[in-house]
């Protein structure tokens, strides 16, 4: 088999390409949608994009950390959207097997990852006990997993574009949509060593959005192609 057989797209089937994408679009529909109803049920005071912590939304509380208050009336509905989005985004990646493996399974991996991540953040809220008692914070542990391995991935699909049937451009943003990741999570860190809390909550969904909708993005190329593809 020839180089150029290798790195056909058109290698993936059409059924295949349609759940990929199916699967890509539900982690982010997943995610954004457990966001805004969770947020929009807390009134008392009103929750924060900017100022809150995403975490906040999975913890029931009253309690307290970073100096902000948590309680969140719907946790349960942010937890559930943690555990769900990064499964179906292992699915969506798991379901483009075919394409050559030492593309496929660092993106299986980093997928898993995600996964396990997201499972961790619904296990474990963010409460902020763990720093009172001194218990290994294993919610600081899932979210770390999640902001690395969501933004790797989102530039292992970029990089991916070719094989994908992507355009160079889209390729190119997803690399830069991951780059933006990481350069949040840099300026996460910062401001939350500082203690000044400013737009705190901003700055941390610079870390998720971009690779979430992204996972729309390629996940409805994938559906298109994937229609085109049976139409042929």
């Amino acid at each position: 088999m020839n180089t150029s057989e290798l790195e056909s797209p058109d290698r993936l089937p059409a059924a295949r390409r349609r759940g990929a994408g199916a699967a890509l679009m539900a982690s982010g529909g997943i995610f954004f949608a457990a966001e805004f109803i969770t947020a929009a049920a807390w009134t008392d005071p009103p929750y924060s994009y900017t100022y809150h912590f995403i975490s906040n939304l999975g913890v029931r509380g009253p309690s307290t950390a970073f100096g902000q208050v948590m309680n969140s009336p719907l946790a349960s509905v942010m937890n559930s959207g943690f555990f769900l989005f990064g499964l179906a985004a292992l699915a969506g990646v798991a379901m483009l097997r075919g394409l050559p493996g030492r593309r496929h399974w660092p993106a299986i991996a980093m997928a898993a990852l995600l996964a396990a991540g997201g499972i961790v953040l619904a296990f474990f809220p963010g409460s902020g006990e763990v720093a009172d008692n001194g218990a290994p914070d294993y919610h600081f542990l899932g979210a770390v997993l999640g902001f690395l391995s969501g933004n790797v991935l989102i530039i292992l699909i970029g990089r991916m574009y070719r094989l994908l049937g992507f355009s160079r451009g889209m390729g190119r943003g997803l690399v830069v949509a991951g780059i933006i990741g990481f350069v949040s999570l840099v300026a996460f860190g910062a401001v939350l060593g500082s203690g000044a809390g400013l737009l705190i909550g901003l700055v941390e969904r610079g870390i998720i959005y971009p690779f979430l909708i992204c996972f729309i993005i390629v996940g409805a190329a994938l559906r298109k192609r994937g229609m085109v593809s049976r139409c042929r």
